[in-house]
């Protein structure tokens, strides 16, 4: 029972506090209890699809075609790949790392995967259309000009930083508690 509490007493608190709040009207309580309802609502319809999708990429997609179009030697082509791939995603950032686990599974390079998490998280169309409708073409197209150029030197800088390191992917069934 102590492991258990030790684990998701948090859960447990927050559980009360929401609670306690919505029985004395407490507005900051109730805020904070909503706000965590909606989100946790929006990340349990979305996460099993993206589980899915990454399923089916894993499953579909063998490693030398990730390799030969996002590997280390996949230059410009692997650059521009993860640029297009990552405009075409919808969801939250948190959909992308799913994804970025079978790329990096799959062998593609630390620059493409950086790249790929930086236009995900500020370039996907629907957000580019809607951006468009409210600040206008001229703005999205300023900033997705200075963006996409910035993602790349990101890109870049992280696979140097990160060329000697050596990242063990493990099987979450068999890490011991």
């Amino acid at each position: 029972m102590k492991k258990y509490l030790k684990e998701y007493g948090f859960i447990l608190l927050f559980l009360v506090f929401g609670t306690v709040s919505y029985f004395y009207n407490y507005n900051f309580g109730m805020n904070v209890s909503n706000v965590f309802l909606n989100m946790f609502i929006e990340m349990i319809s979305f996460i099993p699809i993206v589980f899915i999708l990454v399923g089916l990429l894993d499953a579909w997609i063998p490693s030398q075609k990730f390799q030969k179009y996002m590997g280390p030697d996949s230059g410009v082509k692997g650059t521009i790949l993860s640029v297009v791939f990552s405009m075409f995603q919808a969801g939250p950032l948190y959909g992308a790392f799913p994804i970025v686990y079978i790329l990096y599974k799959k062998g593609a390079s630390v620059k493409n995967i950086f790249i790929f998490l930086g236009c995900f998280s500020a370039l996907k169309i629907p957000m580019l259309s809607i951006e468009i409708g409210y600040l206008g073409i001229e703005f999205t197209l300023a900033r997705t000009l200075v963006a996409i150029p910035l993602f790349i030197i990101i890109g870049y800088i992280m696979e140097y930083y990160l060329k000697n390191k050596d990242f063990k992917i493990t099987d979450p069934t068999e890490v011991k508690s």
